[in-house]
């Protein structure tokens, strides 16, 4: 038995060990690869030749800033490059320059299932609206299909091909939220909720079984205003009627045949990749035998990180949620940390090159201690006399406007998600998991009344629930306060359009949460203007991106582990994740509702 045991060790050992030099001859392989790349150390140089075309591959998901992807392995390993995604920056800027570019002829847009909520796509999409002005062509191609939020881009097109046993997919906007409270009741754990506003909907998973009238009146409105915004959009730019193309959407338009699509407006001809490809080379006059000149954002966009020196305005990104342990992040999500982005804020106080800051924000909130201590940095900028305007992204609700709400102007598109404007605590109580499912008892001696409080899941007293309520309520007033103040409004006004309920960018300009649409772009111009740098003023990235390749490196490790657990969990997997948040974040938060928009 005992030389049993001695071999297991040791083959165990041998095994640690074996694993370990493997990792670090990986590790050195792909750090030699991203180098002989040009991954780290700087932007690569790339030659555009005559007659290019700048192709935009909508296969992918659209970050907020290049960098920030999450590491491909395999397609590293492949010789595919890196990384898998797109930033949004790099993007917009890509096709700024396009357009400028006299050895770029078009842009060729690639139909492959892009990955992005609304507001990241009608910034993409208000930037090649910008590029037609240009008077250079735009196509987009579907070689297998055309998906929704692909549709939604590609309508800019001057023309639309598609596959001819293609398909092309538009059936609305809806938002899916599974309700938890049965089955956490079955496995003895019972949620103990204390929120300020009927429209806080957070919690809602957790204390009821179903969606609330409140929930249902404000996702049905601003489901309402984002699809009315794509769907005015497409019709206008393939010169349909938005009734008809609404009518359209519910007759399950994935199943019309090529032929009748075509005749329908929504697409233009029909081409197999062989032969698209022969049309862009009649495009750009090059000869049939011969390839097409292909450029890709990353060669065309501007080098976003480089360090610039002298007056420059700081772009400040806020991304993920805040102060979110990374246990309930999928891989390659961002998170921010309060108290280094609060730090990153007050160094660029001492920066006398500094001399305006746009503060981009898609965050859906988070912690409220994190979101006031962002705020104070914010508040400390303006107060040193620099111009702030903020830039909302996808998100910039709940924590994520708290941290917003002092800038001195708002830009948000009209697909933006924020308000959201309350808070909540939530507090597990598991004592009937352990004592009647495990059958453990908790034997307790305490010296004061509340002197076990919160101690292993223990049920709160009715004077414990009302304290905590009591500290709920003085939350929301700090924040309506927070608000008020930075819209230069009452706070009675704010707390009539409060009470936690989320808005589209749309009604949050009627109502006075935004001040003007816009992105980034619009937001420097602004800045720029208040701190009077003229026409001609750089921009400068922050918070530095990590390293490169420990940072791709750990999200790919964190990556292969949730995949497996994906993998293994299926359906259940999204609950998994649910019911970690709960244990790993701040039991009081400023947290905008995980409802997810289904494009």
């Amino acid at each position: 038995m005992m030389k049993k045991f001695i071999l297991v060790v040791c083959g165990s050992l041998v095994g640690t060990i074996l694993a370990f030099v493997l990792f670090m001859f990986l590790a050195m392989f792909l750090s030699m690869a991203i180098m002989s790349m040009g991954m780290v150390g700087g932007k690569k140089s790339v030659n555009v030749s005559k007659h290019s075309i700048l192709k935009l591959d909508l296969g992918t998901e659209i970050t907020e800033r290049s960098g920030s992807e999450p590491l491909d392995m395999m397609s590293l390993l492949q010789g595919e490059g890196l990384p898998s995604g797109l930033g949004l920056n790099t993007a917009i800027s890509a096709i700024q320059n396009a357009a400028k570019n006299d050895k770029v002829d078009g842009i060729y847009i690639e139909c492959n299932g892009v990955s992005a909520s609304p507001a990241t796509l009608q910034a993409l999409r208000r930037a090649l609206k910008e590029f037609k002005k240009s008077g250079k062509w735009i196509a987009a191609y579907g070689y297998e299909g055309i998906n929704q939020a692909d549709y939604y881009i590609a309508s800019v097109a001057d023309s639309i091909y598609l596959n001819p046993v293609g398909a092309v997919d538009l059936h609305g906007l809806a938002s899916v939220t599974p309700y938890m409270k049965k089955m956490i009741n079955k496995i003895g754990v019972e949620m103990q909720v204390i929120r300020v506003g009927s429209f806080k909907s957070a919690v809602e998973p957790y204390m009821l079984d179903d969606m609330s009238e409140a929930n249902r009146l404000q996702q049905e409105h601003y489901l309402g205003v984002l699809w009315k915004e794509m769907v005015d959009s497409i019709a206008a730019d393939r010169k349909l009627q938005a009734a008809a193309l609404n009518s359209l959407c519910d007759s399950v338009v994935v199943t019309f045949q090529p032929d009748e699509l075509k005749k329908l407006k929504l697409v233009d001809k029909m081409a197999y990749i062989n032969e698209m490809e022969d049309i862009l080379r009649v495009r750009t006059e090059v000869d049939k035998d011969d390839d097409l000149n292909y450029v890709y954002p990353e060669d065309l966009a501007a080098d976003l990180e480089e360090m610039v020196m002298g007056d420059h305005i700081a772009v400040v990104y806020a991304v993920g949620e805040i102060d979110g342990s990374a246990s309930i992040m999928s891989p390659g999500e961002e998170g921010i940390d309060s108290e280094k982005l609060s730090e990153t804020i007050r160094d660029l106080i001492k920066d006398d090159n500094v001399k305006g800051m746009v503060f981009r924000v898609n965050s859906p909130g988070g912690s409220a201690f994190g979101s006031e201590q962002i705020w104070k940095a914010v508040m400390d900028f303006k107060a040193a006399g620099k111009p702030v305007a903020v830039s909302m992204g996808d998100y910039a609700a709940s924590g994520g406007y708290y941290i917003s709400c002092c800038a001195d102007r708002i830009f948000a598109e009209r697909t933006t998600i924020t308000g959201s404007i309350g808070i909540f605590g939530m507090i597990p109580c598991y004592e009937n998991l352990v004592e009647n499912k495990l059958g453990v008892h908790m034997a307790s001696v305490k010296t004061n009344e509340n002197g076990d409080m919160g101690v292993m899941g223990k049920k709160l007293t009715p004077a414990q629930l009302a304290a905590l309520q009591n500290m709920i309520n003085n939350g929301y007033e700090l924040f309506t306060k927070r608000c008020a103040d930075g819209r230069h409004v009452t706070q009675d006004s704010i707390k009539k359009i409060a009470e936690g309920r989320v808005w589209d960018g749309l009604t949050a300009k009627q109502i006075g949460l935004v001040d003007e649409f816009g992105g980034i772009r619009e937001a420097v111009a602004w800045v720029a203007k208040k701190a009077k740098l003229g026409d001609d003023y750089k921009t400068q990235n922050y918070p530095t991106l990590e390293d490169q390749f420990m940072s791709m490196l750990d999200k790919y490790m964190v990556g292969r582990y949730e995949a497996h657990l994906q993998g293994e969990m299926g359906v259940l997997y999204d609950w998994h994740k649910q019911l970690q948040a709960i244990l790993g974040r701040d039991h009081i938060l400023c947290l905008m509702p995980d409802e997810k928009i289904r494009l």
